[in-house]
């Protein structure tokens, strides 16, 4: 079971059934939520992503009872997973991201070559516009309101993370 698998009436009725107390349909939501939320904080907390995921599912299930409308379930489950991937990446002391001059020249051994080398090298603020965006797919002012930032902020986060990724990754 994913996000993009379930029909919105059974992810509805699941979210019902959990709010209730259903033992069953916790554990089913459960394991329809991790994937989603592990995907979302593993490029914004990096290799603190698990720990993320953790504490945004914990923060996911305690407030379940909160949540008026169970169709939005995941849009919903992605608010509280990237603020708390966030908030874990930001108190993981990576807010002083490593000078981008020092990311290794392509074809040298030590570059990993992969996206997760060049993200550690942005701060987590700039880690949540790049995935948000490019990988989530989502719009400029969704990604405002997720965030809790003005559009112009957006823009300009953006426009720095691309550009910064875009010199440590052609470096």
């Amino acid at each position: 079971m994913s996000a993009g698998t379930v029909p919105d009436t059974d992810v509805a009725a699941l979210v019902r059934a959990a709010q209730r107390g259903d033992r069953m349909a916790v554990q089913d939501l459960l394991d329809l939520l991790t994937p989603y939320v592990g995907r979302l904080c593993g490029p914004i907390a990096l290799q603190d992503g698990p720990d993320a995921a953790q504490e945004a599912l914990i923060t996911v299930f305690r407030k379940l009872g909160q949540l008026r409308e169970p169709a939005a379930l995941f849009g919903w489950v992605r608010v509280i997973a990237v603020r708390e991937a966030v908030r874990v990446a930001r108190a993981a002391a990576r807010t002083v991201p490593d000078p981008l001059d020092d990311v290794p020249a392509a074809g040298d051994p030590q570059l990993a070559a992969d996206v997760r080398d060049v993200l550690e090298r942005l701060t987590p603020a700039h880690r949540a516009v790049l995935v948000l965006r490019d990988l989530e797919g989502m719009d400029e002012h969704s990604v405002s309101a997720l965030l809790g930032v003005p559009g112009p902020t957006v823009r300009t986060r953006l426009f720095r993370a691309r550009r910064n990724f875009r010199k440590a990754w052609g470096r």
